[in-house]
């Protein structure tokens, strides 16, 4: 309880102040199995910002030879309560295996008809040298009281270590 508690204050501060988080995350790195869970939790909004600094401390880097390929919205209209799913290929093109902090951006159509993004993690592991790997994805739009559902145009993205690709449509409906 103590650890997570200690993570969700660093997570907290680094909203603000980022580059304290970092300088701490820095610091305390390899000091045990347990403190770099801590520091991996706490930089955890910065990891879904795609920074620079904390995607090279994780180990994370370019996505010079990854490629999207066969990204498909399997569902292009979404009722309220259901699923949108949507597959791609994934390829490292590269001669070395390589880690890939793997999530999706989904764009929520706000009630003033802007769109807001919300990012979500897929996975995060070693993806082998010149592999290809087919991902499938649900996400539900089930009534949630957290956050209000409006119906018309939404998007969604693939996000390779902070990097984003490009978006797709897909209509939510009542």
């Amino acid at each position: 309880f103590v650890r997570l508690s200690v993570a969700n204050n660093l997570n907290d501060i680094a909203k603000d102040n980022p580059e304290i988080v970092i300088e701490l995350a820095k610091k305390w790195r390899g000091e045990s199995k347990e403190v770099d869970w801590i520091i991996k939790h706490g930089c955890r909004t910065l990891l879904k910002q795609g920074n620079a600094e904390v995607m090279e401390l994780f180990g994370l880097g370019g996505v010079k030879n990854i490629r999207i390929a066969e990204f498909q919205v399997l569902t292009p209209k979404v009722k309220v309560g259901n699923s949108l799913e949507f597959s791609f290929k994934l390829r490292n093109n590269s001669n070395k295996k390589v880690n890939i902090r793997l999530e999706y951006g989904i764009y929520y159509q706000k009630a003033n008809g802007t769109l807001t993004k919300k990012v979500h993690k897929i996975s995060e592991k070693e993806y082998p040298a010149n592999s290809t790997t087919q991902i499938t994805r649900r996400h539900s739009f089930k009534v949630v009281t957290t956050r209000k559902l409006h119906p018309g145009l939404h998007q969604v993205s693939v996000i390779i270590n902070g990097n984003e690709f490009e978006k797709y449509d897909f209509i939510l409906i009542q």
